[in-house]
């Protein structure tokens, strides 16, 4: 079989203009959760197929990279179940991971626990325009904290990271699932009808308002429910205030505390932000994860026409791994999408500290070349960036590889 140079099927190489947006971008990413008051940690790549496939993660589920097991303990020739030959995945995101790890070490967390995660996840999705198989996902959580602080605060950091990268005139959608719930039961969907119910909702961006009625009809629901429950939404759109025009409308079925929380948000939000973005009350908005409690929220972004990263509450998933239930909020930024956006729109890393390149010739002297060295020790502890490499013997195209780089000064070092 002939080797292929391509990377597999929805997976990219990334070449050096790339990387150096990447680098930039992540700095700012981290920087910034620094500053409030988040702490990097990391989780392996892979987990325990369990911790994967316990009906949490939605349609994520369907789409995991499966592990067979390895040496003795895979049969494959005896077995007749795919539970006889995977034990592992690879993550599928980075919230499943951040459960397992603050159920392992809580006693050793601060409390509440405010986590920073970067790194790969992997999906079996179908390629395109932003979307890999393996990208990247900027998390920020907060687990611990049973307030309305927690949400406030992931949103202001992720905007205010979002505004130090130049974005403008972006949205913050935020809805409830408890107000998804309200709707559906007020309506009179039977609960375990939500789910399917929902799935057809978050279409409402692609197909619209007539699109969605005409999928609950087909799928088997009453012409009145269904009208009963669209005329909702149709009333949100009048409304001065969606969100107390359903607390009037619901009654009984949405709590006072559920239209507190999410103006509660609105409100602080607005008053406290920095970045140039508004937030909007979206009912249609589901969010796919079926392990999220409360609050929701997702990035839009007008040039890119879809999500740009999203998170909300999900205060049940500690208590899948201990038993006892710990409040939780996340936000994740869609790391590829971002790059993507810059990259479209001819974004340039901002000018870095000085960069230099000491060429060295061949040959060139040990004492000599320790002075050297020492002068770039002396010069990076100055700020520069000095890389020392050896003189090639096509130094011009040398030179030009090291301005694409952005070594815009080179010194050069004879051996005379």
């Amino acid at each position: 079989m002939a080797l292929s140079k391509k990377p597999v099927n929805g997976m990219k190489d990334i070449m050096p203009e790339e990387m150096k947006i990447r680098d930039y971008v992540q700095n700012v990413i981290k920087e910034t959760y620094r500053s409030y008051g988040f702490t990097p940690i990391e989780t392996p790549c892979m987990e325990n197929i369990a911790n994967l496939s316990n009906k949490q993660g939605g349609e994520n589920e369907k789409l995991i990279f499966k592990v067979l097991k390895r040496g003795e303990k895979l049969n494959v020739a005896e077995s007749t179940t795919e539970e006889e030959v995977v034990d592992y995945g690879m993550r599928y995101d980075l919230t499943v991971p951040l459960t397992r790890y603050y159920s392992n070490h809580a006693n050793d967390l601060p409390s509440p626990f405010k986590a920073l995660q970067m790194g790969n996840v992997w999906r079996a999705d179908r390629p395109q325009r932003g979307r890999y198989r393996q990208f990247m996902q900027c998390d920020i959580d907060i687990l611990g904290e049973p307030g309305n602080l927690a949400e406030i605060e992931l949103i202001l950091a992720t905007t205010t990271t979002l505004g130090r990268l130049g974005f403008k005139k972006f949205e913050i959608r935020i809805n409830e699932r408890r107000i998804l719930k309200a709707m559906a039961a007020y309506s009179g969907f039977e609960e375990d009808d939500y789910d399917k119910v929902f799935i057809i909702l978050d279409k409402m961006d692609k197909i619209g308002l007539e699109g969605v009625a005409n999928e609950l009809v087909e799928a088997g629901y009453a012409k009145e429910t269904v009208e009963k429950y669209l005329g909702l939404f149709e009333g949100i759109e009048k409304a001065e205030n969606g969100i107390v025009y359903l607390a009037d409308t619901l009654g009984d079925y949405m709590e006072e505390e559920t239209k507190n929380n999410l103006l509660e948000i609105i409100s602080a939000v607005d008053t406290a932000k920095t970045a140039d973005f508004e937030m909007v009350f979206d009912p249609t908005l589901v969010r796919g994860m079926s392990y999220y409690t409360g609050t929701i929220f997702e990035i839009a972004m007008p040039e890119f026409g879809g999500s740009c990263g999203g998170g909300g509450r999900y205060d049940k998933m500690v208590g899948n791994f201990t038993g006892k239930d710990v409040p939780a909020c996340g936000f994740s930024i869609g790391f590829e999408r971002i790059i993507l956006l810059l990259m479209e729109s001819g974004f340039k890393v901002p000018k870095q500290p000085k960069k230099t390149a000491y060429l060295i010739e061949k040959g060139y002297s040990p004492e000599k070349l320790t002075q050297v060295i020492a002068k770039a020790q002396k010069a990076r502890e100055a700020g520069e960036q000095i890389l020392v490499v050896r003189m090639n013997k096509n130094k011009k195209f040398q030179k030009e590889k090291l301005a694409q780089e952005g070594y815009d000064n080179i010194e050069e070092f004879f051996n005379r």
